[in-house]
């Protein structure tokens, strides 16, 4: 059965998908890649990829339907101009509740990575987070970088590994709870707003109603 992925937003020039956990955004071990499902389900020759989700990680993610418009999201990305907000959940205490969090990564074992504290290059990520349930928070981040792996480390870094994120030291669960929950853009002078609640993950009910 080909898995049909939900469409949250669509313009003649780009599609914003709602991909779920545990498909990669690269062909991976599967017989076929997301990009290949997507051309496929739209009756497309090829959609193009503008920018990464991790296998683990849920959310809006952009994909072109033209080199054109491909074109036009690699330059507002690299210019920092589209704004993402992602959702997470720890069931650990922050060091800080809100702030910044700014430092250079650094590739460590496994395939992780770490926070340093000097600032050469650094990840900056903007975060607020409130109290679900004595043992649940809920952050909203904003990466104002990005970084591989940004978000899972900045939470790391704080004291509180994502709910799930086993290679962050994160209490494993059903799914990582990591989330893509809103891009912000102005594409052709037209501004952009999306927001896409996850479909699925038991502790997501507590702030999804």
């Amino acid at each position: 059965m080909t898995l049909t992925l939900p469409i949250c937003y669509q313009h003649p020039d780009f599609i914003i998908i709602n991909k779920p956990d545990g498909l990669s955004v690269h062909k991976d071990e599967t017989e076929i890649g997301l990009t290949e499902m997507m051309a496929r389900q739209l009756n497309v020759e090829q959609v193009w990829l503008v920018h990464r989700l991790d296998k683990i990680t849920s959310g809006l993610l952009i994909l072109a339907l033209n080199k054109e418009a491909a074109a036009k999201f690699y330059h507002l990305f690299e210019q920092h101009k589209i704004r993402k907000t992602y959702w997470a959940l720890s069931d650990k205490k922050p060091k800080k509740k809100q702030g910044r969090i700014v430092g250079d990564m650094e590739k460590i074992r496994n395939g992780a990575w770490k926070l340093c504290h000097s600032k050469d290059n650094p990840a900056v990520t903007q975060f607020t987070s409130n109290t679900l349930e004595p043992s649940l928070r809920h952050f909203i981040l904003q990466p104002k970088t990005g970084k591989t792996h940004q978000l899972r480390v900045a939470m790391k870094s704080l004291g509180s590994p994502i709910l799930g994120d086993k290679l962050y030291s994160g209490t494993a669960v059903d799914r990582v709870y990591l989330h893509a929950y809103q891009l912000e853009f102005e594409y052709e002078n037209e501004r952009i707003c999306v927001q896409a609640e996850p479909t699925s993950g038991h502790f997501w009910q507590k702030i999804c109603i």
